[in-house]
């Protein structure tokens, strides 16, 4: 009996000794980690703050850090998503991780870290790639920013980037080596913000204002007319995203496609700007924003067309604005503005959409065309009833008979 009691209390004190050594290689090995962790910190960038503000044109998104580092943006759907990685970085403790935008840019901005040397911004937006820009500072009272913008000026929120910085039109040798940035963006915090419907930049630099575009003179119908379709975004940029998760790029490729067969049954030459889903730019997605820009200008400038028509959908932070909306150059030609007028009442005969009128703007591409030019946002690809509207034939079809019919009667 004795001795079953020595071997029972043997067994237990060798079950405590094996649970002492195994906590203290769990202990030493959480404070090895921790050593290394704060070795590794001391070369890593401390998120220390997200700062957030508003205003009627943008929402500014801060992230405070300590150290230069780099960082990947890609973006998320259902609902959509713009995902900001920063490498080699961690988040203070102190940090909010997650912050209400009341904004009809963004919702919400939430922070995490996504592993042991990377910080994940996530900002739940609807907004294009037109619509957002995100860039680093460096300097002054905080060693390294990462700044997120998020803008659509004119009361539209997806569309062609804005020119806010006027250049002339590069040479023959020189195109695709201009540089710039059409989107969000700036060279700084609090810089002023010039409107459209494609984005924010900044109104920095000086350049002389293109002149207005002369009144032309056109023969009653379609036949003979040289037309240029612009299926707005294409490739690397999506364009807004719908709720189920169909693209801006692909429903205004599917109109263009379909008003191009029907321009050229009535006897009209149709310039695509591009008939695929790809970028315009023989640069592709290296392409800046003014590059890309600039040569959808070309394929009408280079061939005189009579005509530039730019399509695309418009979008919103929540699913109720709905509805169909032209734009035509501010200091245009009077021609602009009645194409405008046309293809966008023509659009809301044949789809029902709400009228949102027409108004004037500043967007690269009817700035930059040397003919009248007209951007349409043809609904919203926010709105559920309208995406489902606008992702069928039938309404591919009827935005196409919508537009044919503006343009008879603006051609008279």
């Amino acid at each position: 009996m004795q001795y079953c009691e020595k071997r029972a209390w043997l067994c237990l004190f060798r079950q405590a000794m094996l649970f002492i050594a195994g906590f203290m290689l769990i202990f030493g090995a959480a404070q090895a980690e921790a050593a290394g962790f704060a070795e590794r910190a001391g070369s890593m960038s401390e998120i220390k703050a997200v700062r957030v503000s508003s205003s009627a044109d943008k929402t500014r998104i801060v992230l405070d850090g300590t150290k230069e580092t780099s960082y990947k943006v890609s973006i998320l759907s259902n609902p959509q998503r713009i995902v900001v990685d920063i490498q080699n970085a961690w988040i203070s403790p102190d940090l909010k991780k997650s912050t209400t935008i009341d904004s009809r840019f963004a919702k919400s901005v939430r922070i995490a870290q996504h592993d042991t040397s990377t910080v994940r911004v996530v900002v739940e937006s609807s907004m294009g790639k037109n619509n957002y820009k995100v860039f680093p500072l460096k300097g002054g009272s905080t060693a390294y920013r990462i700044v997120m913008d998020f803008g659509s000026l004119g009361g539209s929120s997806s569309g062609a980037a804005i020119d806010f910085n006027p250049q002339p039109k590069p040479k023959d040798e020189d195109k695709g080596t201009a540089s710039g940035s059409g989107t969000a963006g700036g060279t700084g915090e609090g810089t002023a913000i010039g409107g459209s419907t494609g984005g924010t930049g900044s109104n920095t630099g000086s350049g002389k204002e293109t002149v207005t575009k002369g009144e032309p003179v056109f023969t009653p119908g379609l036949k003979g007319k040289i037309i240029a379709l612009d299926a707005g975004h294409g490739g690397s940029d999506v364009g807004a995203i719908g709720p189920t998760g169909v693209t801006e790029k692909g429903v205004t490729l599917r109109v263009a496609t379909e008003l191009q067969k029907r321009l050229v049954k009535e006897g009209a030459t149709v310039l695509m700007t591009r008939s695929t889903d790809t970028e315009v730019s023989p640069k592709k997605a290296k392409a800046s924003d003014i590059e890309e820009l600039q040569a959808r200008c070309d394929v009408g400038n280079d061939k005189n067309a009579d005509i530039f028509i730019s399509l695309h959908m418009d979008s919103f932070t929540n699913s109720s604005p709905s509805g169909t909306t032209g734009y035509y150059y501010v200091n245009g030609s009077k021609a602009g503005q009645r194409l405008a007028k046309e293809l966008s009442e023509g659009i809301v005969s044949a789809l029902g959409t709400g009228n949102r009128g027409i108004k004037s703007c500043n967007f690269y591409v009817v700035k930059h065309t040397t003919m009248p030019a007209a951007l349409i946002e043809m609904a919203f690809i926010s709105n559920d009833k309208e995406e489902r509207l606008m992702n069928s034939d039938e309404g591919v079809k009827k935005a196409a008979e919508g537009l044919v019919n503006g343009l008879i009667s603006f051609f008279g």
